[in-house]
């Protein structure tokens, strides 16, 4: 028997915020994914990064769809609002939950098989409307709740568990949510905790729509010789746009060095990474430089981490609509429905 409640009672002495809250006040349940699961270390980064900065939990809503990922949302900020959507349909919840009550800080968990396939289309159309919303995908590469099946983010060439060798070409979201408008856009690996907290941190303050594409092996399904997305493939082939570090399932392994520094550094298991850290002249506003970026170094088999784009002035959905700064929830009949008068006024302007 599995016992998956945690305790309440907390330690006197645990740090508190400026909220008065502490990291346990934004935990959830305990995970039932596998142990090793990428996913896990995420929902340790959102506890982390919501705690940071002060958010108070019952100001969130998380909405998710299904999968693995979209599990993760019941192990942090529980004290929070929560709604889990049918397969691929996230977004266009989150998008109708935040038309109707803009106050709410919006948190989106799917996955690649989630949002890259049968969600593909409401993802496309949450980046280009500008829904107000951190959208984090947790992108392993497989279809893990159904036995290891490639999932529409494999790379190609890529080899399975049983050893099939993916033919199609992989969707890269990150380069999609640039060509379609998205106006914060980072990639990060779920084992490189300092480097994706502050990403989380800037999606959750970034007003407009915000991607996180997070790299995370799959333990069961993904994480051996010839997958891409395993862990030795991603430490192998990991190129930091602005700040990366390790965080070993042993002990953390950590690098120091200067902007545009290239160095190696050896891992527990012998192999050697060899991290490049970007110059302070990466322009993270020019959206057209990042595609080709990321092109450019997704042609030599490399992972680009960091943020990658982002447009400090952008308008989210509610600015593009021209909707009032009162909730529409809190809305009254009588301001909703104007009346017959009002309906002929607005035909008679399309007339």
């Amino acid at each position: 028997m599995t016992y998956l409640a945690k305790p309440r009672l907390h330690h006197p002495t645990l740090q508190k915020n400026a909220r008065g809250f502490t990291r346990r006040d934004y935990e959830g349940r305990v995970s039932t994914l596998c142990a090793g699961c990428g996913h896990d270390s995420i929902s340790a980064a959102l506890v982390q990064a919501c705690w940071e900065l002060d958010i108070e939990p019952h100001r969130v809503a998380k909405l998710s769809g299904i999968g693995c990922s979209s599990k993760t949302p019941d192990y942090f900020l529980g004290a929070s609002h929560g709604f889990n959507t049918v397969h691929g349909r996230m977004p266009s919840v989150a998008t109708g939950a935040n038309l109707a009550n803009r106050e709410l800080l919006y948190l989106g968990v799917s996955g690649d098989g989630d949002s890259a396939s049968i969600g593909l289309g409401q993802f496309a159309h949450a980046m280009r409307r500008g829904v107000n919303l951190t959208y984090i995908v947790e992108n392993n590469g497989v279809y893990g709740l159904t036995k290891g099946q490639f999932s529409a983010t494999a790379d190609a060439g890529s080899k399975s568990k049983k050893g099939v060798v993916n033919t199609d070409t992989a969707i890269d979201l990150v380069a999609l949510a640039l060509q379609l408008g998205a106006s914060y856009v980072a990639r990060s690996f779920s084992g490189d905790k300092e480097q994706l907290v502050p990403l989380l941190k800037g999606a959750l303050r970034h007003h407009g729509a915000a991607l996180i594409d997070v790299i995370s092996p799959c333990v069961a399904f993904n994480n051996h010789a010839g997958s891409t997305k395993s862990y030795e493939h991603v430490r192998a082939h990991n190129e930091a746009v602005n700040r990366l570090d390790f965080i070993s399932d042993r002990n953390a392994i950590t690098a120091m060095y200067a902007p545009g520094e290239v160095i190696e550094v050896t891992q527990h298991d012998g192999s050697v990474l060899r991290l490049r850290k970007l110059g302070s002249g990466y322009d993270a506003g020019d959206r057209l430089a990042a595609m080709g970026h990321i092109a450019a170094h997704e042609s030599r088999g490399e992972i680009l981490t960091g943020l990658l784009y982002v447009n400090g002035e952008a308008q989210d959905l509610h600015e593009h609509l021209n909707t009032v700064e009162e909730p529409l929830n809190r809305l009254s009949d009588a301001q909703l429905c104007p009346g017959a008068a009002a309906l002929a006024a607005i035909n008679a302007e399309l007339a």
